[in-house]
């Protein structure tokens, strides 16, 4: 369990929330609204209205304190950039802010940020992949480079082994594991045979993963 700062309680916001409460983690969520904090109540550890461009109200809040303080403020970047700069600054361990595009990303990296995520561009991404194949289920993207999908079994793979057919020798990709109605079963071996009532997790380079699935 990690104690997290969330500050930004918009759409965003919320379902981080919603998540980290999910996970057992102690959540403090801040926000400028007092309907948002009203709306979050239920899923946090406690919260506060205040704003968090306020020096002074942010060290009130002990930020060094925390494990992670999440920086999810939307529409304003001049806020985000002027939060995440003033939270490290008091001494935060780890701050993760929010970004719409590269050029945001680019100014919070350099004034406090750890590390930025792109909720709509990340969340574009998969949509794009998902369902623009009929047999890609699920996409996970692990960096610039890599990811893993969730894969229908090509029919000519349907009966074979997977040491029969050197997918990693072939493609440079990796075999995780298998899913059967919902379930996923990690205990693969090279000796495991590919059925068609089942999809592969498969690892590795987007090139590859494009190259081995056609995608």
């Amino acid at each position: 369990m990690k104690n997290i700062l969330l500050i930004g309680t918009g759409h965003f916001g919320h379902h981080i929330a919603v998540q980290l409460a999910q996970l057992g983690h102690q959540v403090m969520a801040v926000d400028s609204r007092e309907d948002r904090i009203n709306e979050i109540l239920p899923f946090v550890t406690s919260a506060q209205i205040g704003d968090a461009t306020n020096k002074e109200f942010l060290r009130s809040l002990g930020v060094g304190n925390y494990d992670v303080c999440f920086v999810t403020i939307g529409g304003n970047f001049q806020n985000s950039l002027e939060t995440t700069s003033l939270i490290k600054e008091l001494g935060a361990a780890c701050v993760v802010s929010r970004a719409e595009q590269d050029v945001q990303a680019k100014f919070l990296l350099r004034n406090g940020a750890d590390h930025v995520v792109y909720p709509e561009k990340q969340t574009a991404k998969w949509a794009a992949i998902r369902y623009s194949t009929d047999h890609v289920f699920d996409y996970i993207k692990l960096d610039e480079q890599h990811a893993i999908l969730d894969v229908e079994v090509p029919k000519t793979w349907v009966g074979k082994s997977i040491g029969a057919l050197d997918i990693r020798r072939k493609f440079g990709v990796n075999i995780l594991g298998i899913k059967r109605d919902g379930k996923t079963d990690v205990s693969v071996t090279p000796e495991t045979i590919l059925t068609k009532d089942i999809s592969v997790l498969a690892l590795g380079e987007y090139k590859a993963l494009r190259k081995c699935f056609h995608l």
